[in-house]
């Protein structure tokens, strides 16, 4: 209901703006105290620069329409670039200095600017695409709402503006903090409140086979060596099929930073051990899921990790 009652265009005189409305002022009262008509006639062209700015400002505003691109991943306090298009869909007129501020809901359900970025010449029926850096702040839903398109075409005498509605949201995984892969790791470890361990006792030895060049000399059996009288390796499982369980407590937690930071321990282990080629469980104390690898799985575990929240402590 509040859209329907929103005006159309805002209009903000700049510092200049006021400054031409003060000397106008001046003119005019001049002119109506002296009868000069040259004073009249330079209140009649300062005049007609208002209207002419009026006018010019809202050929520029009319057709424009602008879209949002989003990155497929975003992390919190870390920068993405959303692409927004800037099209100009009248046929004959260019729109000139258009200044488009994205907009997002912030904490207070007020809006609050994500991004702006700036078109010095549109042409008609053209379409100009510019890049800003966004950055959330936290993870979870970010709900982009809307878009402020503004101009000071033709003289800088006036800010026009209007709002453009543009709903969409996005999911701000948690931050992913880099960390060092062990390819031996077999034991838990703890980080903060959050654990992570693998689910097994290392690589298995699957037999002995005949060295080969590039096997590492820490793999060579030496006492079949001996019996043999040539070089024989430990025949070791792929890596590829370790599995590894990440565990997040959230029962009995508070929403801190404490439980902020094993959110992020947890997603940083997914993401690493995944990246490592791991297949990757994720256990809390309401939650789990089986162990699998790949692009998909990471997007599904971040996700979950992006709007988990901590539970009531059990009776």
């Amino acid at each position: 209901m509040l859209r329907w009652l929103r005006p159309p265009r805002r209009l903000r005189p700049t510092r200049a703006g006021w400054s031409f409305f003060a000397i106008t002022f001046g003119v005019g009262f001049a002119a109506l105290n002296t009868g000069n008509n040259l004073l009249y006639l330079v209140l009649a062209l300062m005049l007609s620069f208002l209207v002419l700015s009026g006018v010019l400002s809202e050929s520029a505003l009319r057709g424009i329409a602008v879209r949002r691109r989003l990155p497929r991943e975003l992390y919190a306090g870390a920068a993405g670039s959303v692409v927004l298009e800037i099209a100009n869909r009248q046929h004959r007129v260019p729109a000139f200095a258009i200044v488009v501020e994205d907009r997002v809901r912030g904490d207070a359900r007020n809006l609050r600017a994500a991004g702006r970025v700036f078109a010095l010449r549109v042409a008609p029926g053209g379409v100009e695409t510019r890049v800003y850096r966004l950055r959330p702040e936290r993870r979870g839903i970010l709900e982009f709402v809307e878009f402020q398109v503004a101009t000071r075409f033709p003289f800088g005498l006036f800010s026009k503006s209007l709002e453009l509605d543009s709903e969409q949201a996005a999911l701000v995984y948690p931050a992913v903090e880099r960390l060092m892969v062990l390819p031996g790791f077999g034991t838990p470890r703890d980080r903060g409140d959050g654990i992570a361990g693998r689910s097994g006792t290392g690589a298995a030895s699957s037999g002995l086979r005949d060295f080969a060049p590039g096997d590492p000399a820490r793999r060579i059996h030496w006492r079949s060596s001996l019996r043999r009288g040539a070089l024989v390796v430990r025949d070791v499982e792929s890596e590829q099929n370790a599995e590894v369980e990440v565990r997040l407590r959230t029962r009995g937690s508070d929403p801190t930073n404490n439980f902020e930071r094993r959110v992020v321990w947890a997603a940083s282990e997914v993401a690493a051990w995944i990246d490592a080629g791991r297949r990757v469980a994720l256990r809390t104390e309401g939650e789990h899921f089986t162990a699998e690898s790949g692009a998909r799985h990471r997007a599904r575990l971040l996700s979950f990790l992006a709007l988990v929240e901590p539970a009531a402590e059990a009776p």
